[in-house]
Order: structure tokens, then C-alpha cells, then sequence
């Protein structure tokens, strides 16, 4: 590559086509998370966000992405030393990451911006696919697989959960939920809703995500969508909503893998809304 073509993708000032904010606790998962990103087919130059809200994991993998991080995309690390999430000592009521996406979102050099939560992962084709369903909208999204533990295999499309506007079980009491790995923003028409992600509106400080969800239809009624399944996230038994999750597939014929079983006998009542 020409020497100057190559110091101009590196160079952020120049700003991106896409951003991805990623908050993390250092997990395993998020080498997954970044890798599914350098995987991207989007054309184009892809910054990279990742704020650590606590050191819960090893940072040496952190070392290893930069490394491996392709020309044309820029990975930076936010790591102020301390977590903004009341349920750590910190100032927000969010307890998943509490400043991190709004800092992040502000942070990022890009009109676009998509979120991908560091135990979730993409498909090649997310970021190609957002782009485009985001023309004309204030924001996107797509529909997600889930996925057993230890396994990067789809087991099922969630049909219940995030499902977008007018839809789901969060249709009642928040006219539909996109979970934050399934959308795509436009930061010049989303400004203001961004600071809803430090805000937690349960008892346990989740829930940001719906109220985000909430405040983007009235900015964009229905968004922008592709219309098809590019986001991953894991089935965890120790979820609260695994439960209903096993009934799900049940109902719907998919075999449950060993590793969901031990929460096979719990009770199968819907998610808090």
C-alpha cells in the first residue's frame, strides 16, 4: 500500500465511515467481539471504540487486537481507570457500563455509530447491512441469532425479544426493544437520546437500552432495518430470562444443546419489562 494512503487510514482526525463503541469488562468474549469486527466486509475506513468500566479479565488481549487490527480500521482504548456504573462506586445509575456508551458515542468520530456488547458478535455482513438500512433513518437495527454457550453456531433467530418496533414481549411496556449489538445510529440526529445510556430504569440498573429504544421512535417511528439476522449473542443459564428462552425453542422445535440444560426444570416466566 502507498505509504501516504496508509498513514491517511490511520489517521482518526480525518474521521470515519462507521464507529463501533464496545463497553467491556476485559471478558474472554471480547477477543470474539473485536475480531467479528476486523472481519467486516464494509468498504471504508472502521474506528473502533472499546471502554473498559472495570478490569475483570486479562488486558493483555488487548495488547494482541492492536496488533491485529486491519490498515483501514482504528482501534482506541478508553480506560479511565475506574467505573462510572453505580453497582462498581461509580456516578450512573446504569450498572452496564454506566458512561461508557454515552462517552463513547460522544467520543466517536464518525456520523455513524453501531454498539456491539463484548460477549456479542457480528456476521461479516452486519456493518454493509446497517449502512445501508440506515439511509434516510434517524437510526437501525437488525434481528439477532442466539447462540449456545461455547459455540459460535446460530441455534435460532430470537423472535421475542429483540425484535424491533411494535413487536415482542416489551411490546406493552416499551412498544418494542432492540437490543444495543442490533443497532446503528446516526449521531447528528440521535444526539441527544445518547445520553440515555448511562441512565438504568430498573431496580437493577438495567433497562437503558429500552429507554434508548423508547426515545428513538420519537426521533424515527420505525428506524431503518435490513431485515435479516446479522448479530450473534449467547444463551446463558444463569440469565434470568433463560428460562423463557428454553420454552421458546422448544415451541418452535429447536433441539436444546447440553450446555442450556441445567435450567431446563426453572420456571418459564417472561423477562422484567
Amino acid at each position: 500500500m502507498n505509504p501516504t494512503r496508509l498513514a491517511a487510514l490511520h489517521d482518526p482526525q480525518q474521521g470515519f465511515d462507521v464507529a463501533v463503541v464496545i463497553p467491556t469488562l476485559l471478558r474472554p468474549q471480547l477477543r470474539r467481539a473485536v475480531e467479528s469486527v476486523f472481519r467486516q466486509d464494509l468498504p471504508g475506513k472502521v474506528q473502533i471504540l472499546v471502554g473498559i468500566d472495570r478490569h475483570e479479565g486479562d488486558a493483555a488481549m488487548l495488547h494482541a487486537l492492536k496488533l491485529a487490527t486491519p490498515p483501514h480500521m482504528h482501534l482506541s482504548i478508553f480506560d479511565p481507570g475506574y467505573s462510572t456504573s453505580s453497582r462498581h462506586g461509580g456516578q450512573h445509575s446504569c450498572a452496564y457500563g454506566g458512561a461508557l456508551r454515552t462517552a463513547l458515542s460522544y467520543l466517536a468520530n464518525s456520523r455513524r455509530i453501531a454498539y456491539l456488547d463484548d460477549d456479542d458478535w457480528w456476521a461479516p455482513d452486519h456493518l454493509s447491512a446497517m449502512v445501508a438500512a440506515l439511509n434516510g433513518h434517524a437510526w437501525c437495527w437488525t434481528l439477532r441469532h442466539y447462540a449456545a454457550p461455547g459455540s459460535d453456531d446460530a441455534l435460532c433467530i430470537d423472535e421475542w425479544e429483540s425484535v424491533g418496533p411494535d413487536a415482542g414481549i416489551y411490546l406493552e411496556s416499551w412498544g418494542g426493544h432492540v437490543a444495543p449489538s442490533c443497532l446503528m445510529l446516526d449521531a447528528q440526529r440521535c444526539h441527544l437520546v445518547m445520553t440515555a445510556w448511562s441512565t438504568g430504569v430498573t431496580a437493577n440498573g438495567g433497562g437503558e437500552d429500552r429507554l434508548v429504544f423508547r426515545l428513538l421512535r420519537q426521533i424515527d417511528d420505525q428506524g431503518g432495518t435490513t431485515g435479516r439476522a446479522t448479530s450473534f449473542a449467547t444463551m446463558l443459564p444463569g440469565d434470568k430470562a433463560h428460562a423463557f428462552r428454553l420454552a421458546c425453542l422448544r415451541k418452535n422445535g429447536v433441539a436444546v444443546p447440553a450446555s442450556l440444560q441445567p435450567s431446563l426444570t426453572a420456571g418459564t416466566a417472561q423477562p422484567t419489562t
